[in-house]
């Protein structure tokens, strides 16, 4: 091989070795989260600050809580950031979680078409407006599909002594669906609903809906943020996980999350109290 030949390819390699290969150049985390997180908008407003800060990039798969914790229970996920806080413990308590860090919060409420059948408007009182929504047998719309707001409405029925399951496919019908699809088949079928009060700002198709029912303590709807346990799973991406979510629960994250509007209106309240040791 010639002298011009031999420095061509040493130039090469040379060139080669500083070109960094796909797993050094690229971090990552997978967040299982649900769909209000990201339907809201949440995601779109707080993540590019968090990836341009650390340069780790946060890629979401949205879901409903319940197939969320499946996911981050097989080892699918690094992070799980969810909204049914009994399930969060069970599955910190069962090991498949490190801890659990409060997020932020916002509320349910029960959305309806304007001239509300059931006469529910202004009530307090979720539970009761659910019992006149099943007297007046009005339709309601449910997403059916196991996640934080689904077990939130559930609860809900329980409380107002309602059999939702002998109801099934008369005038309570399940979409088994996210919440916008949910609410989207509400809208058409003029019916009521549970809605995470963040998709519900960001519903563009709200003609002759409205907010009827709101303020009842049990609408309220904590956010929580877990590490999937690596000594469960040993490849979970423990120390970019830790990074994710100390930076959601510090002073920044929240900041965040908290300057995060829609139409003038905040979305979800920051209220992280833990600290990450």
């Amino acid at each position: 091989m010639g002298k011009l030949a031999i420095r061509i390819l040493s130039a090469a390699l040379l060139a080669a070795s500083f070109i960094p290969t796909a797993s050094a150049a690229e971090k990552f985390i997978i967040v299982a989260s649900t769909t209000s997180t990201k339907n809201s908008g949440l995601f779109d407003h707080i993540l590019p600050l968090f990836e341009k800060k650390t340069g780790i990039q946060v890629r979401v798969v949205a879901v409903g809580t319940g197939q969320a914790i499946r996911m981050a229970q097989n080892g699918d996920a690094d992070v799980l950031f969810v909204h049914h806080r009994p399930s969060e413990e069970t599955f910190v308590a069962e090991g498949f979680g490190v801890k659990r860090f409060d997020v932020m919060v916002n509320d349910f409420v029960v959305v309806g078409p304007d001239d509300d059948p059931a006469h529910i408007a202004g009530m307090t009182d979720a539970a009761k407006a659910l019992e006149k929504i099943a007297l007046a047998r009005a339709p309601f719309v449910s997403r059916g599909d196991d996640s934080g707001t689904h077990k939130k409405e559930l609860a809900l029925w329980r409380a107002a002594g309602v059999d939702v399951v002998q109801a099934s496919g008369s005038w309570y019908r399940e979409t088994g669906s996210g919440m916008g699809a949910t609410l989207n088949t509400a809208s058409a079928m003029q019916g009521y609903a549970l809605a995470d009060r963040g998709t519900w700002l960001s519903f563009r198709n709200r003609a002759g809906m409205r907010v009827l029912v709101e303020g009842d303590r049990r609408l309220f709807n904590p956010y929580g943020v877990i590490l999937v346990n690596p000594e469960r799973h040993p490849y979970v991406k423990a120390d970019l996980g830790r990074e994710f979510i100390a930076w959601l629960i510090s002073p920044e994250g929240q900041a965040a999350i908290g300057t995060f509007r829609i139409n003038g209106e905040v979305l979800f309240k920051p209220n992280a109290m833990a600290v990450t040791h």
